[in-house]
């Protein structure tokens, strides 16, 4: 019964890491720019995702150790240190990002400015994350964040054209504006493959107390978790092109974005939307919160896990307590929610092989894995994730300003 439960670190991971605003803004821009033209790179970005959280768990379970553990503790601190300071620039800009969406779907709610939302929304994550157990963030991610599945139903609503949609998971020549196709195209890709997504699914293993028993486990979570957050994403996008494609809308803001469900939900699609918005970049921030925490405190070895009381544990504490001011600080100065999650987006894009190749290292360490470490086909996507990452690394931050 536990093994089967353990579908729910999927889902919050897929919620959290994968569904989030920048999965979100990125989705809804590329349906309304190009239609279902860039479904390709969602297809691309959910296939490498799904083997690296494989990875991430399969790491976890044998060897016992988080993967920034091991990083510091194979390839020495020095060499993780670099990493690990890039790493905490994203996670902080990222836990602004995810905050500001919260903010913002309280004001489609409400009405009230996002920005009189911020320490309130802040105060509320760090009450759950002060308050509550792993397993209770967990589970109750998972089971609200079922609400996003009003994506999936409001592009069946809307009855897209299957012969479009299947050539669109091929890639194709944009027949406009080709500097922000591809900029789409990079930072959706960079919105699936976030570092602290890995970080924060082998940390949860950890808590959950994987073993050499959960390798098959793993397999089925990673692809039905990840594989959930793809279908939820995809019918954005689909719903997206539907909707604002034929309009001209090209969803330069947050309240356009939210009337992508209006049609198919004609009474209750503006706060299915706010409502999916929020709960999907909470559950994002609850979990990149605690991966700046889990990845902070494995780097210098100290005690950690969110099942523990906060007393027992207070250098863990204190590192989600400093994020979440530091990602107040940022919203507090009324920066777009939108234009920082784009931003942090190709950052995300751009410093991916500073913190995957260490990663990907390990797993072909048979000393460490044995007869878990890689095989051919895994070796083939990880080659496939450096040679992406290392064009994104060099066309992100120019398509940022080619695309802006």
């Amino acid at each position: 019964m536990k093994k089967a439960l353990q579908l729910a670190l999927g889902i919050v991971t897929s919620v959290g890491g994968f569904f989030d605003i920048g999965n979100l803004v990125t989705a809804a821009q590329a349906g309304a720019h190009f239609r279902f033209q860039l479904l390709w790179a969602l297809l691309l970005g959910t296939v490498l995702v799904i083997f690296l959280v494989e990875m991430a768990g399969r790491f976890a379970a044998v060897t016992g150790k988080a993967i920034p553990e091991a990083v510091r503790e194979h390839l020495g601190f020095p060499a993780w240190l670099g990493p690990f300071l890039v790493l905490v620039l994203l996670h902080v800009l990222t836990i602004a990002a995810e905050l500001g969406g919260i903010a913002f779907a309280l004001q489609l709610l409400s009405g009230v400015h996002y920005v009189l939302w911020v320490v309130p929304v802040g105060v509320l994550v760090w009450l759950m994350l002060w308050r509550t157990t792993f397993d209770a963030v967990e589970y109750s991610v998972a089971i609200v964040g079922m609400i996003t599945l009003a994506f999936v139903v409001g592009a069946m609503r809307h009855h897209p054209p299957a012969g479009e949609v299947m050539a669109g998971l091929l890639p194709t020549r944009p027949g406009h504006d080709t500097a922000n196709y591809w900029f789409l195209a990079v930072s959706i890709v960079g919105a699936l493959i976030a570092p602290y997504l890995f970080y924060f699914y082998s940390s949860g293993a950890i808590e959950d107390e994987w073993d050499r028993t959960y390798v098959w486990v793993n397999r089925g979570v990673a692809v039905i978790g990840m594989g959930f957050g793809a279908v939820i994403s995809a019918g954005l996008l689909v719903t997206a092109a539907m909707v604002f494609a034929p309009l001209g809308i090209r969803v330069e803001s947050l309240n356009e974005a939210a009337l992508v469900l209006t049609k198919a939900f004609p009474f209750w699609g503006f706060a299915l939307f706010a409502v999916s918005l929020g709960v999907a970049c909470l559950g994002a921030m609850l979990e990149v919160t605690l991966s700046l925490a889990y990845t902070t405190a494995q780097t210098f070895g100290w005690h950690w896990g969110e099942s523990e009381a906060p007393h027992r544990n207070a250098r863990f504490a204190t590192v989600y307590t400093l994020g979440i001011v530091a990602g107040c600080a940022i919203m507090l100065t009324g920066v777009d929610p939108m234009k920082l999650t784009m931003v942090t987006m190709a950052l995300n894009a751009a410093l991916l092989p500073v913190v995957a190749i260490p990663f990907l290292l390990l797993m072909n360490n048979r000393l460490l894995l044995r007869e878990h470490a890689n095989g051919v086909l895994s070796n083939v996507v990880v080659g496939v994730t450096v040679l992406l990452a290392l064009v994104l690394s060099v066309v992100s931050i120019p398509l940022l300003f080619a695309g802006s």
